[in-house]
């Protein structure tokens, strides 16, 4: 037996094994609607492994195919539907994998053109069984979720985020920076200049990162729309298909979602924007504004620096530190309490929790001052 052929058989196996998970997770299935939907997704592996089928006929093979492929086994009755939700993400994985290897050592168009075809298919139903609702696996669905939620980051309401936390790493950063310095020496200057070139410091740094970050951000959206868009000019009539499937899971009818699907597609635009929400989880509010994240994150940033500098300004010695100290402490609860906002932690919580961090950073930074002190003198 040749390699191709031993390869082939072994696609042809893993799609068979494919086909019978779907089937035992549809058994498994109360819903009709989501049955219906995993016996699809066989079906679109049944036809993966036609494809392979009739490869080892073009090579020769005689007689009924599958009673030669082994391995394939029976799926265990006292496997849960999330159990085999899960097994059949790892085998879509493996299978992803193990398609891409080939691509490396078969070179020939006939093989390369299967491959792309199970490509297109798998793309567009991969995250079909994780939208299948409460019965899917709980990996998966937060998985999606999370994917959808990254591009809120930036919508209405970002800025509150780029500030509060840009506070947080001001108050924290030169706060550390002044514990420190006073730790090393007692020359109230120093301690004032290393922090007042620390805020500005830690502002530009803020500022840029978060107007990197977000055009970054931006950048990524306009690539996953300019590849999205390709899709639908290459290959219209399975991206209505992979929203009519969307719908459906949704709780739309079949016929129903179907001709939504087609009245969306009837114009292109709209088209793009529906599966840019419904597919890829971006929204057009949810695009970011680079400089807007970097003024509020510069800003805050510096905000928050100036709150431990404060004192040094009016107060001298020992008197200036501890005040600067307490002033520090009360604005790490203060803006704990304001981070909860973005959590769904209660405030006291997540004031006392930034209060303690401040506590550590200060006291570990001091006493790094004093240690440096003696090593140093």
């Amino acid at each position: 037996m040749s390699y191709i052929e031993k390869t082939v058989r072994e696609n042809l196996r893993r799609e068979l094994q494919a086909v019978k998970l779907y089937e035992a997770a549809a058994r498994r299935e109360q819903d009709e609607r989501r049955k219906g939907i995993l016996l699809r997704l066989a079906d679109v592996e049944r036809k993966h492994a036609q494809l392979w089928r009739n490869k080892l006929r073009e090579l020769g093979v005689e007689g009924p195919v599958e009673d030669d492929v082994s391995g394939v086994g029976e799926i265990p009755e006292g496997k849960s539907l999330i159990e085999l939700l899960d097994d059949i993400e790892r085998i879509e994985q493996g299978n992803d994998a193990w398609y891409q290897s080939q691509r490396n050592v078969i070179d020939d168009p006939a093989y390369t053109a299967i491959y792309d075809q199970i490509d297109a298919d798998e793309h567009a139903h991969a995250d079909l069984a994780a939208l299948m609702g409460e019965s899917a696996s709980p990996k998966r669905r937060l998985t999606r979720l999370w994917a959808g939620e990254r591009w809120h980051r930036n919508g209405s309401g970002g800025w509150v985020g780029d500030a509060i936390y840009g506070v947080n790493d001001g108050l924290g950063a030169i706060f550390g920076i002044i514990a420190g310095v006073a730790g090393y020496t007692t020359n109230d200057s120093t301690i004032l200049i290393s922090g007042v070139f620390g805020a500005l410091a830690s502002t530009f740094s803020m500022g840029a990162g978060a107007w990197l970050a977000t055009k970054s951000e931006n950048e990524l959206q306009d690539a996953e729309l300019l590849a999205e868009r390709k899709e639908i000019e290459e290959d219209p009539e399975h991206e209505i298909e992979e929203l009519a499937l969307l719908y459906e899971l949704k709780g739309f009818e079949t016929q129903d979602a179907a001709k939504i699907a087609r009245k969306i597609a009837g114009d292109k635009e709209l088209f793009l924007r529906t599966m840019a929400q419904e597919e890829l989880g971006i929204h057009e509010t949810g695009r970011g504004q680079p400089w807007r994240s970097a003024t509020f994150g510069g800003l805050s940033t510096l905000v928050g620096a100036i709150v431990p500098l404060i004192p040094f300004f009016f107060m001298q010695g020992a008197a200036a530190l501890i005040t600067a100290a307490v002033i520090s402490i009360v604005a790490h609860f203060i803006v704990g309490a304001l981070k909860s906002r973005m959590t769904v932690r209660s405030w006291w919580a997540s004031g006392w929790e930034m209060t303690l961090v401040g506590v550590i950073v200060g006291g570990a930074s001091y006493l790094l001052g004093e240690l440096g002190q003696v090593l140093l003198r």
